[in-house]
């Protein structure tokens, strides 16, 4: 079995949501054991939107998920594993809150 070392949930937003996605991530932050990332106002890596990236470690997973599943009120969140293959994380090793959004994945070997 693939070893997970951690997930990544990238929260999306755009002009009109980004106060309300810039909270959601401030208050995760403060209440749990991950990192908050820029809070992106274009489209970075792989994201088709303005994102912010928060990182924590498998065993947090039980506490961030159920929060963002009751407080992310209608923002898409893309939450994927990070097992060191990076098409397959951002591609099999997934899971959505909101409206699936496309990827560009060029960026990412079939290799890795």
């Amino acid at each position: 079995m693939t070893e997970i070392h951690g997930f990544h949930a990238h929260v999306y937003y755009n002009e009109s949501t980004y106060e309300q996605a810039a909270s959601l991530c401030d208050k995760a932050g403060e209440r749990f054991d991950l990192s908050v990332g820029q809070k992106h106002k274009k489209p970075v890596g792989p994201h088709p939107c303005w994102s912010c990236q928060l990182a924590f470690k498998p065993e947090e997973f039980g506490n961030i998920v159920p929060w963002l599943v009751l407080n992310h009120h209608g923002l898409t969140i893309f939450i994927h594993a990070n097992t060191g293959n990076d098409l397959k994380d951002h591609t099999e090793h997934t899971m959505w809150m909101g409206k699936i959004e496309p990827l560009n994945l060029d960026m990412f070997s079939p290799d890795t």
